[in-house]
């Protein structure tokens, strides 16, 4: 297969991917998890939606978590997500109706099955974009859904809440229809011992160590959710379209940024807006100009928080046999913030604590993530520092890749067949991703990898993106 060929079929079940994910992530956002819909349904039939929402971000964190025990392939995650999207659609014709018995099951079903369609996705992270490029493909997905989510909002607020379901099972129907395209070719599982002596970094304590990080800072967004959010309830036209964002502009800043530019002290940026926001909820009114001083810090570091977390992520998925596990461990990391922040929101409400409680609180959560950060960074860097060569081979003009392929190619004396496969290598593809690409066997791209390896006297990957990428080196070949 051509290597346009290939770039083509990536791309376009990128675009599919995302466009898939983010219909449904917006269903999810509005309705299932906290969603302002499901809210206006309640607030309309005098219904405590506490139990349930309680409830369904509880079933939505065992979905991430164990998603990955019964999810072990691309077509099986397709299948899942498909199952799952008739499942949605039919749930939400219950709330076109009065509270029944239906409404906290269903939500509760739902919820699990976001989860695990959620973790699933990761199969598609994996597939269709190399790890460098996920933060890219995690980022449009992240602002596409919040875009959808926030018409979602205004037409619930504005027109009726019957009006956003709605249109949120119409974006349902889409997301089943445009999954109905998305190839099922398990190309995003690793192959096995292969991929480990090429990758051998074990992701263990650098995922947990992530893990720990992000449910101790999420505990922050769900103090937003039970203190701040209901505190501003009364300027409910101006959130329904102002909510998220700043959300969508700071991950659109963070996903535009050179390469060079060094994200990790944004981090540093984004805890101190976290920490200001709860200073200015507790020192500003209730008022349209403190509520958009309040949203515009904590959303935006929101934002920029869950676009690092969806990236590490992404990038670890490249060193596990099944990616919905990594995926699904991370994002239940997020959702146990949530609910751990909820909880204590809804004590700190329900008993009449001093105003300023929440505002300690939060102040108290960012200290211990300033001190997590630099052994986080460090963790997360023994494991994706060698990204470094792929990531400037990558971010190259497709011109000057291949230029730097038929260079290498010459120098080395590949055939054509090896230049094709030390292309998809430094893509980031995976022995089996590339066997199923060039329609060859996986013992046939091990065949040519050590080959490719012994003419530039290398042994890995990241010895081979140096010698590509590097002038000296090839010209030292000839």
């Amino acid at each position: 297969m051509a290597k346009t060929d290939i770039k083509k079929r990536l791309l376009n079940e990128r675009s599919l991917s995302v466009i898939v994910h983010s219909l449904f992530s917006a269903w999810m956002l509005s309705f299932a998890f906290e969603g302002q819909i499901f809210y206006s349904l309640a607030e309309a039939y005098n219904f405590d939606p506490s139990v349930t929402v309680f409830s369904g971000i509880a079933t939505l964190f065992a979905g991430l978590l164990f998603c990955g025990l019964f999810i072990k392939t691309k077509k099986a995650a397709r299948r899942l997500f498909l199952t799952s999207n008739i499942i949605f659609i039919a749930v939400s014709v219950f709330f076109f109706f009065p509270p029944s018995v239906f409404w906290r099951p269903g939500i509760i079903v739902s919820s699990f099955l976001c989860g695990a369609c959620v973790a699933g996705w990761a199969f598609c992270l994996k597939s269709s974009t190399p790890k460098n490029e996920r933060i890219k493909m995690a980022a449009d997905m992240l602002i596409l859904s919040n875009i959808f989510m926030i018409i979602l909002n205004m037409a619930s607020i504005h027109i009726s809440p019957r009006t956003g379901l709605a249109l949120a099972v119409m974006m349902l129907i889409a997301a089943f229809a445009f999954a109905l395209k998305i190839s099922d070719n398990d190309t995003s599982v690793s192959s096995g011992a292969s991929e480990q002596k090429d990758n051998p970094v074990s992701i263990v304590k650098p995922l947990l160590f992530l893990s720990l990080f992000i449910v101790t800072i999420t505990i922050n967004s769900g103090l937003m959710y039970q203190v701040v959010n209901p505190a501003f309830a009364h300027l409910q036209d101006l959130a329904s379209w102002y909510w998220a964002l700043p959300y969508i502009v700071a991950i659109l800043v963070i996903r535009n940024l050179p390469s060079k530019v060094n994200r990790s002290n944004i981090l540093y940026v984004a805890i101190a807006m976290i920490g200001l926001s709860f200073v200015a909820f507790m020192g500003l009114g209730r008022g349209p100009a403190a509520y958009l001083v309040v949203d515009t810090l904590m959303m935006s570091a929101c934002g920029i928080y869950d676009l690092f977390w969806w990236t590490m992520l992404g990038e670890m998925l490249e060193y596990g046999s099944n990616p919905s596990k990594i995926l699904g461990i991370g994002m239940s990391a997020n959702v146990l913030g949530v609910l751990l922040g909820g909880v204590i929101g809804s004590v700190i409400r329900s008993s009449n604590m001093e105003s300023a409680s929440p505002t300690l609180l939060a102040l108290a959560v960012v200290c211990v993530t300033l001190v997590m950060l630099p052994p986080l960074h460090k963790r997360l860097y023994s494991l994706l520092k060698d990204n470094a060569y792929l990531s400037a081979f990558y971010e190259l003009p497709a011109q000057e890749q291949t230029m730097h392929i038929d260079r290498a190619a010459e120098f080395g004396k590949l055939s054509e067949r090896e230049s094709q496969v030390a292309f998809l290598l430094l893509q980031g593809k995976t022995y089996k991703s590339i066997a199923e690409d060039l329609l060859i066997s996986e013992n046939t791209v091990k065949y040519y990898v050590k080959n490719i390896y012994s003419k530039f006297g290398v042994q890995s990957r990241a010895e081979l993106f140096s010698v590509v990428l590097k002038k000296e080196d090839i010209s030292s070949i000839a």
